[in-house]
């Protein structure tokens, strides 16, 4: 096809399309109107004579003088005036001053002054093309691409060709081929691409050759539009008279041209010739195949398709999302979810162990329906596939754990995951963790601890990040009593980095909700598990057993830490200021000022700084009525504690 010659004058032109209504909308209302017809019953006015008078040297310069003036001041309308009173007069500024106006126009980016650079070089094209430089066009014309006025664009090439003012195609070709791409304006533009190439070849131009972007936008508008073999056909003879060289783009638009009409014999003359190109990824040409097919209903030739290119090295087959798209949605419309399942069976059989699973034909098809909103049919095809006893890849179940975990649905996600596990396929760890994530946002937590186990069973090497999705958003919504079942069940995995923060967590939250003996516990089960309670711990406890006035337990509690603190800490910890003062004002709202004194001498040693006041304020509030002279005759010790406690208070008087 690209072997033959073309004649140098087409024989047959494309379709064509009114311009002038656009065009000279875009005109209106300022600068040219349409020529009307005077009305029937008004006899025409005599014409007067309209013969311009020639302008004097002087007055020709002082005008010209004005127009530069005006332009290096930017005043637009006194240089435009300018302009027209040297070309009612059929004169003309110097070339410099007209490529100048006509760029200043063209750059201000308004409707108005782009009609006044339109007219100007339309006139001057006309009148006298010497004075307009390539540059200023080329300007104009993309100064109409970025205002979208294509009527007016399209018209400038027609009077280009009309006044044989050639350009060099690049300088103007691809602002067209955007231009029609984006208003649709195919006939126009393939009207002036039959111009150009007739041009470059009856005038022996090279340089109006359209190139490659032009010749396959006015392919892609023969096979995608107009679905005309025989203009497809014309523009690849034009292509090969002028030496233009095709990509893959061309022979896939002629592949889904062919694949619409069933012409199987030009698809296999088709891969021949990109053979004899050099062509060796065939993913675009297979692509539109597959679109034709499906736009003419040839279903079972899209399977073919997809899977004769595996049985060859299968390199092509890792198609675009849109083509997927396509392909489902021809598929579903035609009833066709059973063969959708078969397609992906057969490829399973074609594609290597090694697949990776978003290149596999599988992923494809089933994210293809998640997207197009059909996860139903992806069910149905999962179904199928079962139904048929077919071993079914990850590629399948990857998109629908995807689409369950956006959707938040987690209880349908984990029961997935457990007939993926027990096919003896192994999800990754990324899954793993945006489905336990979505599973924790939904507060679906026992799908979220079966989704853990799962990982641990697998074998995932990473669970660090799993398991503080979980204790975070157990933490978050006040569930200590989960995690502290949770924790109990991975605190021996060697996988899972579990510290002592992570049993604060545990206590502190039970504390705060009044669980004081399940905070014991935890505090009794971290301890035996030797992780070494550390300040923040105690923290929690003191505060917790303050709040319920239990401040006895607080006094059994300071037994407990004043046998792990040391001066120089070689020991467990070191007492703080926070747990000082936490302790003291427990105590003493507690009435054990002998424990209240140990702690006095204990900060006292360390050099920590205590606030009496809190504590003297503490004591009036609970003990104001107390006597010493009471405490005498009960007990001994405690008078003796209280008397040094007043003492250190300053408390005596």
């Amino acid at each position: 096809m690209w072997r033959r010659a073309l004649y140098l004058l087409p024989k047959k032109h494309f379709s064509s399309e009114p311009e002038a209504p656009s065009l000279y909308s875009f005109l209106q209302p300022s600068i040219f109107a349409l020529k009307r017809d005077p009305p029937t019953s008004t006899p025409p006015l005599k014409p007067q004579n309209q013969i311009p008078q020639a302008l004097t040297l002087d007055h020709q310069a002082t005008l010209e003088t004005t127009l530069q003036t005006s332009l290096n001041s930017k005043n637009t309308d006194e240089a435009w005036k300018s302009f027209k009173a040297l070309t009612n007069a059929s004169s003309f500024p110097s070339k410099n001053l007209a490529n100048s106006l006509i760029t200043h126009l063209s750059s201000r980016n308004d409707t108005h002054n782009l009609k006044r650079a339109f007219a100007s070089v339309v006139f001057l094209m006309e009148k006298n093309p010497i004075l307009l430089e390539y540059g200023t066009v080329e300007n104009l014309f993309n100064s109409m691409k970025n205002a979208n006025a294509a009527a007016p664009a399209f018209a400038l090439v027609k009077c280009m060709f009309k006044n044989r003012y050639f350009m060099p195609f690049g300088l103007w070709g691809n602002v067209l081929v955007e231009m029609s791409r984006k208003n649709g304006s195919f006939a126009a533009f393939l009207r002036v691409f039959d111009e150009t190439c007739r041009v470059a070849l009856d005038e022996k131009l090279h340089f109006m050759k359209p190139n490659l972007v032009a010749c396959n936008a006015a392919l892609e508008d023969c096979c995608l539009v107009l679905e005309s073999v025989s203009d497809a056909e014309r523009v690849v003879e034009t292509m090969s008279v002028l030496g233009v060289r095709p990509d893959e783009s061309s022979f896939g638009f002629l592949g889904y041209l062919y694949a619409l009409k069933g012409l199987e014999e030009k698809i296999v003359e088709l891969e021949g010739l990109m053979s004899g190109f050099g062509f060796v990824n065939k993913r675009t040409f297979l692509s539109n195949l597959v679109s034709g097919y499906v736009k003419s209903g040839s279903l079972e030739c899209v399977s073919v398709t997809i899977l004769r290119n595996l049985r060859g090295d299968g390199m092509d087959s890792n198609f675009s999302e849109e083509t997927f798209c396509v392909l489902v949605k021809g598929f579903i419309q035609n009833g066709s979810v059973k063969h959708l399942a078969d397609l992906i069976i057969e490829a399973q059989k074609l594609e290597p162990p090694s697949v990776i699973i978003e290149q596999s034909v599988g992923y494809g098809i089933i994210s293809a329906c998640v997207n197009l909103g059909f996860l139903d049919k992806a069910h149905n095809i999962l179904d199928e596939m079962t139904i048929k006893g077919h071993s079914i890849g990850l590629g399948v179940y990857v998109p629908i754990l995807r689409a369950y975990c956006k959707e938040q649905r987690t209880a349908e996600a984990t029961q997935l995951v457990m007939e993926i596990s027990s096919s003896g396929l192994q999800l990754d760890a990324g899954i793993y963790d945006a489905l336990i994530d979505a599973s924790m946002s939904s507060q679906d937590y026992q799908s979220a601890f079966s989704l853990f186990r799962d990982m641990r069973e697998a074998r995932i090497p990473d669970l660090q990040g799993s398991y503080l999705t979980i204790m975070t958003g157990l933490t978050e919504n006040h569930r200590p009593e989960l995690m502290a079942a949770f924790l109990d069940e991975v605190v021996e995995d060697p996988r899972v980095v579990v510290g002592t923060h992570d049993w604060n967590s545990i206590i502190h939250a039970f504390c705060k909700a009044g669980r004081l003996e399940d905070a014991r516990r935890t505090l009794r089960r971290m301890i035996f598990l030797q992780y070494q309670p550390n300040e923040q711990t105690y923290l929690s406890l003191i505060n917790g057993y303050a709040t319920a006035e239990k401040y006895f337990s607080v006094l059994m509690l300071w037994n407990e830490v004043k046998r792990s603190v040391s001066l120089d800490g070689e020991k467990k910890f070191k007492l703080d200021h926070s747990l000082v003062d936490a302790f003291l004002y427990a105590l003493v709202k507690g009435g054990f000022f002998d424990a209240v004194m140990q702690i006095v001498e204990k900060s006292q040693e360390m050099k920590i700084f205590v606030d009496k006041w809190r504590y003297k304020q503490a004591f009036m509030e609970n003990h104001k009525k107390l006597k010493v002279s009471k405490l005498r005759k009960r007990n001994l010790r405690k008078m003796e504690a209280l008397i040094a406690f007043k003492n250190w208070a300053g408390l005596s008087a």
